[in-house]
């Protein structure tokens, strides 16, 4: 069942979401050739429990160990924080956090450069964030769930890219994974129609080979099956009479 939210508790999830996307900036610029993910992780945790009553929302979630996810290159999602995982020039890495915070949940993802990084890649990560923008502008009344995956899907195979499609968006809110399914692919005015109230997890998974994808053997770690590389962007994202709100901004 879809569960509708009040201003009240969007407002408690944009609590939330101030503190993930600050934790988000901390995590960027320590992002460096030469730092382990563990590191990362680290500093991520410490950081969202230096805020009275905020948690971690990933750790022990269906038994994952890390605080956020930290996936490398081919990596789409759910990479483990590990000491023997080294940034390297050239890398991308990209970062997804959840954060609970006053009984609500939020969820949100970017990936980022480590150092310089080929023209191509720097294209992935430009239309992979150009994407997720379209999805969230379609988050609008009188729209369906299709519409936000259609946005998205338009955006990156113009660009030659592929969107993963055994992997969606989900609700979020009272649980960090609500129904309903968000993917990132679709027919205009398919699906469920957007009400207000709505707060959705709208996460482009872009990859630029094959939309193929396979899990290592740590049964967590989702990479791309041709091994070409994948980029992640997400926000939480509240249906409202007066449009889109973003909800894992500073300024939500």
């Amino acid at each position: 069942m879809i569960q509708l939210k009040s201003a009240r508790e969007i407002d408690t999830m944009a609590r939330a979401g101030r503190i993930l996307a600050a934790t988000h900036d901390v995590v960027q610029a320590a992002v460096r050739p030469g730092i382990s993910t563990q590191e990362l992780d680290e500093l991520a945790e410490k950081f969202i429990r230096s805020h009275d009553g905020a948690l971690p929302a990933f750790k022990g979630l269906y038994g994952f160990p890390g605080a956020i996810c930290l996936s490398i290159n081919q990596e789409i999602v759910h990479g483990i924080p590990s000491p023997k995982r080294i940034l390297k020039e050239g890398d991308i890495l990209s970062v997804d956090i959840g954060v609970k915070h006053g009984g609500m949940y939020a969820d949100a993802a970017k990936t980022h450069p480590v150092g310089t990084i080929s023209p191509q890649h720097q294209r992935l990560l430009d239309v992979t964030k150009a994407s997720l923008e379209a999805g969230i502008g379609a988050a609008v009344l009188g729209n369906h769930i299709g519409d936000i995956g259609h946005a998205v899907q338009t955006v990156v195979e113009a660009a030659g890219f592929s969107v993963v499609r055994e992997l969606v968006g989900h609700g979020v809110g009272f649980v960090l994974h609500e129904e309903i399914q968000v993917p990132n692919f679709g027919k205009p005015k398919r699906g469920t129609k957007l009400m207000a109230g709505m707060t959705l997890a709208i996460e482009p998974m872009v990859n630029v080979g094959t939309a193929a994808i396979r899990t290592l053997s740590d049964k967590w770690t989702i990479v791309s099956a041709d091994a070409k590389w994948s980029a992640h962007f997400e926000h939480t994202v509240a249906v409202t009479a007066n449009g889109p709100r973003i909800l894992t901004n500073l300024d939500s």
